[in-house]
């Protein structure tokens, strides 16, 4: 799974805060990894200044094979746990969307065996 960082001007982008986007988001998607190929994350201060506390902002976008992307967001006062959040968020969008999934190959492959049951109780009476 390939981890994108982008900040805007606000954000002070440093080493220590790539690997701690990197750590929070494989921490709460690692168990999607094999179906999640990248996630992009969007981090920016909305009051446009670097020093005003409030407004962080943090947006991920997970990319899955054959899927539409899967976006979350979130504010915080501290950029952190704006992160943590977002991570927190898109941990739980990807269970619902991949779950959903899986339903949905279920249920498609599922009318095959009733219809065949059917026929076959239809043609031993």
């Amino acid at each position: 799974m390939q981890i994108n960082v982008n900040t805007d001007n606000t954000i002070n982008k440093h080493q220590g805060l790539d690997e701690h986007v990197d750590t929070v988001v494989r921490s709460s998607i690692g168990r999607f990894s094999d179906q999640v190929t990248r996630v992009d994350v969007h981090l920016s201060n909305e009051n446009k200044e670097k020093k005003a506390d409030g407004g962080n902002y943090c947006m991920l976008e997970a990319r899955l094979s054959g899927v539409a992307p899967i976006v979350v967001h979130d504010h915080a006062n501290d950029l952190h746990q704006a992160i943590n959040n977002a991570g927190g968020k898109l941990a739980r969008a990807l269970d619902s969307a991949i779950g959903r999934l899986q339903d949905k190959h279920r249920h498609a492959a599922t009318p095959l065996a009733d219809d065949a049951t059917a026929d076959k109780h239809l043609t031993d009476s």
